[in-house]
């Protein structure tokens, strides 16, 4: 067999970062580690390709060599994945879909031939052992959730390594927290799944031997979920780890009680952890109530960012407004709460309902839910009728937007991070085209770009004050200049 995996484009997100992986020329922010585990899940014998269409071009005679055609997606990417299916079908190839996309919506794609879905360590060797006796079904689906240690390391060697910004892998799957608009525990459940810290360091040292220099993203959607295992085994090892090769830089997710762990926030930067995205929500305790999110409730959150940024770790985080709780005063609370906590990377969108999500259940017998979410948390747009009503939502959310991603307010955030910010001996790798970036950054955004002074005043008060974080300060720039622009794009 001839297997051709598939990945769609992702339209202009915030985290697609198009916009800053031209300074570095780069062209996809993160591989699909979904498709090249599950490459390595397949027969030995089978021959594969990869192509992801953020990287380069699907051709004619790629798409004719395949015998059967593996595509995965996430949500925000349906539209490219609509347009990759049929072209597929044009070509008369069987496809198999699986991967969050198609978990949540496979009914929305009738010309795929089989869907396998859920956990691919459960669902896809059922496909192929009824492919080998002939007796496929349309649908392969479990409620069962897998053993993490069973996961196969992912086939680094179907990725062009070089393409790509940031490598990813995975330690843990599910959460032990319910927030009601997460999908994560309906996906992967509440019990933490992980795997063994020597599979782990297998993983890390495959990616070494694949010439990966950058930096590392462990993609678990609540990396602290297990504590107790993750002290006890994991982070000792990736000291240990570190010790011994090139030190990588790591950055993961992980929920605000984190701040609660000094022990656990020594051993995560030690180990070579710089920057964590942490979902923060919003400072409104009664939407924090609403939500479940019992771990964000009475807390100094302000307090806790600060006390990660000034331990080494950066703190990315998510918010979001149009709670039934929120009023017309949560766009300046939100404002002041992210300007004052010197987030950069503020990820802000309306309130949305996945489907099947707890938040979605409670809407929809309200008869309070307009259609299906767009999968970009960050677009201005929303699948629920807000309490507040949509115009008014609709209209502060621009402001927001707007007034955080404006050049001086942007620069502003990140003097105050700058200034709270811990120097780690954690760092990207000095190569020649981040040496360049500096340069490219200084000609766009010091000449072309609006904001142009307030760039300039940050580099020399970091070139000043802080020289050794200096070249995150570009860093930021860059970024700051996608975050507007995206903003631009979507908030009219």
């Amino acid at each position: 067999m001839k297997i051709l995996l598939l990945y769609p484009e992702f339209p202009d997100t915030f985290w697609s970062f198009k916009y800053a992986l031209r300074f570095i020329r780069k062209r996809a922010s993160l591989p699909p580690l979904g498709l090249i585990t599950v490459a390595a899940m397949l027969p030995k014998h089978w021959e594969t390709k990869l192509i992801d269409l953020n990287v380069c071009q699907l051709t004619e005679a790629t798409l004719a060599w395949a015998d059967l055609v593996f595509i995965s997606a996430m949500a925000a990417q349906k539209s490219s994945a609509k347009k990759l299916i049929g072209r597929c079908c044009l070509a008369r190839k069987e496809i198999v879909a699986g991967g969050p996309l198609f978990t949540s919506d496979y009914e929305s794609f009738p010309e795929v031939n089989y869907f396998v879905l859920n956990e691919a360590e459960i669902t896809l060797p059922l496909f192929l052992a009824d492919r080998k006796q002939g007796v496929l079904q349309r649908v392969y689906s479990s409620s069962e959730f897998s053993d993490m240690e069973k996961t196969p390391i992912p086939r680094w060697d179907l990725l062009d390594i070089n393409a790509y910004a940031t490598m990813a892998v995975q330690y843990s799957r599910g959460c032990p927290f319910g927030c009601d608009f997460c999908d994560v525990t309906m996906l992967f459940g509440h019990k933490p799944r992980i795997k063994t810290a020597r599979q782990m360091i297998a993983e890390l040292d495959s990616l070494l031997a694949a010439g990966w220099r950058g930096s590392v993203f462990f993609v678990d959607d609540n990396f602290i979920g297990n504590r107790h295992r993750l002290k006890k085994e994991l982070l000792p090892a990736l000291i240990a780890w570190q010790e011994r090769t090139n030190r990588l830089a790591f950055f993961t997710e992980a929920s605000i009680n984190l701040a609660d762990d000094e022990e656990l926030i020594k051993m995560m930067v030690e180990a070579g952890f710089d920057a964590v995205f942490v979902g923060i929500e919003t400072p409104n305790q009664e939407a924090l109530e609403e939500c479940g999110k019992a771990q964000n409730q009475k807390r100094d959150m302000l307090a806790d960012v600060k006390k990660l940024q000034r331990a080494g770790l950066q703190v990315q985080a998510g918010f979001i407004v149009g709670f039934d709780s929120d009023d017309a005063t949560i766009f300046q609370c939100l404002a002041d709460f992210i300007m004052k906590s010197g987030i950069t990377t503020a990820m802000v969108g309306m309130l949305n309902a996945p489907y099947g999500t707890r938040l979605w259940q409670r809407l929809n017998r309200a008869n309070r839910l307009t259609g299906e979410i767009s999968g970009d948390n960050t677009d201005g747009t929303t699948n629920i009728i807000p309490l507040m009503g949509i115009d008014k939502l609709r209209d502060g959310y621009r402001r927001l937007m707007k007034y955080l991603y404006s050049p001086s307010n942007y620069y502003r955030r990140v003097r105050v991070f700058l200034s709270d910010y811990k120097i780690t001996k954690n760092h990207q790798p000095v190569n020649f085209q981040r040496v360049l970036a500096v340069f490219r950054a200084c000609w766009h955004l010091g000449f072309r770009r609006s904001g142009r002074w307030h760039f300039w005043a940050l580099l020399s008060w970091a070139f000043l004050r802080r020289p050794r974080l200096f070249p995150m300060a570009v860093e930021m720039a860059i970024k700051g200049d996608h975050f507007r622009r995206v903003t631009e794009l979507h908030i009219q």
